[in-house]
Formats: structure tokens, sequence, C-alpha cells
């Protein structure tokens, strides 16, 4: 699987700088940039604000609280000169290079907070809101500028099936992303007025935690790959291959919930994948979801489905309106009935082959 690392920060930078340099001599204090409030020029310092703040909380790895980061381009008391449009340019490609590095040292465990949605986000959830930021803000000023500008549908794609995993894809991954942020039209879709990114929800589960799939990851699960995790020996397994084609489905069709999608469950002893686990879909009406799972062999009579499914029951029922979950298991698969009778679960029928368990809030 291709992450979203540091290479996809330079080349993001790389762009903006490319798009801009042909008019540092313009006033870009006194053009509005696109639809924003902000001039050109702010807008600018604000994607070096975003970087440098970013790069910060990553290389920081910190927890409980966000550290705001402002790149001022005025000049100071002590007899600085202001940045003048080259050097704002020097100044993004230099953050850039910050965000890079940081991404790039930064093991694939190690999750900093930021607020949307869940309060975390990893190494690739800092450097796709990063990106973002890049691209959106520079599509904002060459817009004020009069100028031309598009960046890879690669980039823009990265960015979609990252941090925007409730977004159904459209014609093109550059014209949906500026659909989703309220920067464009897309035929048959309402207008964006109000939008957030939504980094992948992580929960702890005792000796795991249940890292969410983002649709990239699905998507590459789905294709044979490992969807950016390190699997520990037979895995991933098949069941999971599934889940990960039913979330993509879901994701193309526009009814993903990312909250009730697929997890990968990781050791927190070693970073390394041992199984799948997640819900067939968003609750019904009646506040009712199906949840399923499945272990790597080898990872199997350890407890670790167990301690996961009941992270993840607890989580789901904690949710508002949420009134049950149920699982079925085959009639003879007799370790994963004692999964999910010792996870709380109680046999409510039994149909030809399987029978169906039900856990109520």
């Amino acid at each position: 699987m291709r992450e979203m690392g540091g290479d996809q920060v330079e080349e993001a930078v790389a762009g903006c700088v490319a798009a801009l340099r042909p008019v540092v001599d313009g006033d870009w204090a006194g053009v509005k940039a696109g639809r924003l409030d902000w001039n050109c020029r702010e807008t600018a310092a604000h994607i070096a604000s975003d970087l440098i703040a970013y790069a910060g909380q990553l290389a920081g790895r910190a927890q409980q609280a966000y550290v705001p980061f402002e790149i001022t381009l005025d000049g100071t008391d002590d007899g600085l000169d202001p940045a003048d449009n080259p050097g704002i340019l020097h100044v993004i490609e230099t953050t850039g290079a910050l965000l890079a590095a940081a991404v790039r040292t930064a093991p694939r465990e190690v999750r900093a907070f930021h607020p949307y949605p869940f309060r975390s986000a990893n190494r690739e959830g800092f450097a796709a809101m990063g990106i973002a930021e890049v691209l959106l803000h520079t599509h904002d000023i060459t817009e004020g500028l009069g100028l031309s500008y598009e960046p890879s549908a690669e980039l823009a794609d990265g960015v979609l099936t990252r941090i925007f995993p409730h977004v159904q894809p459209g014609p093109t991954p550059w014209s949906t992303l500026l659909w989703a942020t309220g920067r464009g039209d897309l035929p048959g879709r309402a207008p964006v007025t109000d939008w957030r990114w939504n980094n992948n929800l992580v929960i702890p589960a005792g000796r795991l935690t249940l890292q969410g799939l983002s649709p990239a990851a699905a998507r590459d699960l789905r294709l044979g790959g490992d969807g950016g995790f390190e699997w520990i020996d037979g895995g991933p397994f098949e069941g999971t291959r599934e889940a990960a084609g039913m979330l993509v489905k879901a994701y193309e069709a526009g009814v993903h919930r990312p909250e009730w999608g697929v997890f990968a469950l990781v050791r927190t002893e070693d970073g390394r994948a041992v199984g799948g686990m997640g819900f067939h879909g968003a609750p019904d009406e009646d506040g009712r979801t199906e949840i399923g799972y499945d272990l790597v062999e080898s990872a199997r009579g350890h407890g670790y489905a167990t301690e996961a499914l009941r992270a993840l029951s607890e989580w789901a029922l904690a949710r508002d309106g949420i009134r049950s979950l149920f699982a079925t298991v085959e009639r003879d698969n007799v370790p994963s009935q004692a999964v999910v009778s010792r996870a709380g679960f109680t046999q409510v029928s039994a149909d030809g082959d399987e029978f169906a368990y039900e856990l109520r809030g």
C-alpha cells in the first residue's frame, strides 16, 4: 500500500510553490483568496502555520491539547523586515520540509492530539491534513489571483480516502475534494456549507487497539495488500479482506459511516495486526447492528477476540440510540461461540447452520 507520507507532503508543497512563484511580484495583500475572508498573503501564511503546527504536534506527540502555531510575516519590533512574497514561499517550503520529516520519523503506532473527530491522528492523518491545507489554500490563492491550478489526482484521492471517508467519490478526486470543502459544485449534490475531515477512530482494548480502516486501507486489503499494517504470519485472514471489500462498497455508494466500519486488531506490545473486527453497517432504525470478527490462525486461543469484542461492544452501546448488537456464528464453530458468550452476548435463536447472539445495552 502506498502510504500518505513525507514524499506526498513535499509533492504538495512543491506544487504550491510552482503555482505561485510566477506571480511573486503581485499584490497578494490586496487580493482576496477565493471564497475566503483572508487575502492571498494571509492565506499563504496560514499554509505555513498549519504545516509547522502539524509537524510540532506529531513530533512532540502531544496527547491532551492542540498547540497552536502562527507564522508572522509582517516583521516585529526587533527590527526584522516583513517577508516579501518570495520569502513567504520559502517559509512554506521550510515548514513543509519539517512536516515531511516529522511524518517520516514517527513510528506507525504513534498518535498525537487532533480534535476532529476522535481526538487523535496518526502520521498518515497528519500528512493528509497538511496536504489538504496546502492543496485547498493554494486553490484559494490561485483563484484569487486568476491562475489555473490542479494537483495530481493521486494526491487528492489520498486525502479523500484517508480523512474524508464519509464523502462519496465523484467524477474526479479533485472536483470531489473541492465540493466536499465548500469550494465547488458537483452535479446532483447539494452545495456544502459546513464540513470537517475525519481521522480514523482508535479504541483501546487491553492488549490490543482497534484501529479503524480508512477507505484507502480497506481498498488495499481487498486487493490483497496489507492495508498499511504489519501482520503476524498468516495474516490477514480472508474474513478481514471480505469485510474490507464491504467497506469499500459502502464508501463508493456514499453510505459509509467511519465509526461503524471495520477495525484492525493491533497488538500494543509489537504493533502487529492479528485480526479484524467491525460492523456490517450503521445501526438500523431500531438501533441494532451486526458485528463480526476473525483472527489470524496463529493468534487464536490467546483471548484477543474476547478482549476486542468486549471493548467494541462497550463503545458501540455507549452511542446515542444504539440498543443492541447481534452476531451470527456457525453451529460447528465452538471457539467463536465461546468468544461471544464471554463477551456478554446471549444466544437468542438457532437457524439451520447458525446460532444468533444478542447483546443489549
